[in-house]
């Protein structure tokens, strides 16, 4: 097996992906100033609508995966130990 490091282990490698994540996101949103949208809603109208939405839905999932965890989690022990 190689032991060379992978190119996401260096912090700056992870800290431009992040900064390049950030100007995608920030770019979408100011597209918005040059597209014409047509929202089907009012709430669809509000300057960016489709970032705050992602936003929420991304944290919203997150906080229910980790309630369904704590429903679903089994202990360490579940499956019994085995002495082979």
């Amino acid at each position: 097996m190689d032991d060379k490091p992978h190119w996401l282990d260096d912090p700056a490698h992870v800290r431009l992906l992040w900064r390049g994540f950030l100007a995608v996101l920030a770019l979408t949103v100011a597209a918005e100033l040059v597209v014409h949208l047509h929202p089907h809603f009012e709430i669809d109208a509000i300057f960016g609508f489709g970032a705050w939405f992602g936003f929420a839905a991304c944290a919203a999932m997150i906080v229910g995966a980790k309630a369904l965890a704590l429903l679903l989690k089994r202990p360490d022990s579940y499956y019994g130990r085995h002495d082979d």
